[in-house]
């Protein structure tokens, strides 16, 4: 039997972030590698992820006995300069996603540009909240890559 319903209709997301950080772009790439997995953060708690960063390696959250939630594979990495992984991310339901991380050095700054496409039945509440948690996440790198940065400056 089929069913069709009519609430429910293929839609497409395109976010576009960029962010600029006082930090070489090899610190800038290795903070995203940080922030994107063991030290990945929801507001208000911890959300570690796994991270294989190599062609075809998975993005995903171990719960631990055998658990968790697949977010995608990498589908480019350029380090330092790109990361772009593919997948449901954080979408459980009928949707394929886009996520690219570009860096460009921009002579001691980096610039970082975040672009999500994704296309499905995606929810209202993954609509209104993603923007501003890739807003969130993009500043977090940026402190992280910042942070780096002048510890090592420090240490000369």
């Amino acid at each position: 039997m089929v069913t069709a319903t009519a609430t429910e209709a293929v839609q497409t997301l395109l976010i576009v972030k960029e962010v600029s950080i006082n930090a070489p772009i090899a610190i800038a790439f290795e903070a995203i590698l940080e922030e994107i997995g063991p030290d990945n953060a929801i507001p208000g708690s911890p959300m570690p992820m796994v991270l294989e960063a190599w062609p075809g390696g998975r993005w995903y959250r171990d719960l631990g006995n055998n658990t968790g939630h697949f977010w995608g594979h990498v589908q480019v990495i350029k380090p330092p300069t790109l990361l772009e992984i593919c997948g449901p991310l954080f979408m459980s339901y009928a949707s394929a996603n886009h996520l690219q991380y570009r860096l460009v050095a921009e002579g001691a700054t980096t610039k970082l540009t975040l672009t999500h496409r994704a296309i499905g039945m995606i929810s209202d509440q993954h609509r209104e909240g993603v923007s501003m948690g890739w807003g969130s996440a993009l500043e977090k790198i940026r402190e992280h890559a910042e942070r780096q940065s002048n510890s090592k400056k420090e240490t000369k």
